[in-house]
């Protein structure tokens, strides 16, 4: 039961981030307030309340974007467990060409009262259709 409920918790958030739908994600992060964001070239941020901001801000931007996710694997233990998907972000266009990001992020999850909640997210630039091909 556990390691379902851990996998519902992770499906639920990244269909929050895929769906825009913040208050979705905000109840899928820790109750504490603690929640570590890892991004390429950015500085990290350690609280639920970044986090959010982040993503309010994402999702209020025009351009229409598409989040394709997939559970690679898990760990799950008694009281943490690590997910690691890939995931690949697409818009439609950027400068004129279709614009695509795959990744792949990291993500622990502690149960907290009995429930999952995110905890870190750390995610890893694989390509860009953007990145110089030599």
């Amino acid at each position: 039961k556990s390691e379902m409920d851990f996998i519902e918790t992770m499906q639920k958030h990244l269909n929050a981030v895929t769906n825009k739908d913040l208050a979705t994600l905000k109840s899928t992060l820790s109750p504490n307030g603690n929640l570590q964001l890892i991004l390429p070239k950015t500085e990290i941020t350690n609280t639920v309340h970044d986090f959010i901001e982040y993503h309010k801000n994402w999702f209020a931007i025009e351009t229409p974007w598409t989040f394709d996710t997939k559970i690679l694997n898990t760990e799950i233990g008694e009281e943490f467990g690590i997910a690691i998907t890939e995931i690949i972000y697409r818009e439609p266009e950027r400068d004129g060409k279709p614009y695509f990001h795959r990744m792949h992020v990291s993500y622990a999850l502690q149960k907290i009262d009995g429930y999952w909640y995110i905890i870190k997210d750390h995610a890893s630039s694989l390509e860009k259709s953007t990145d110089k091909t030599e």
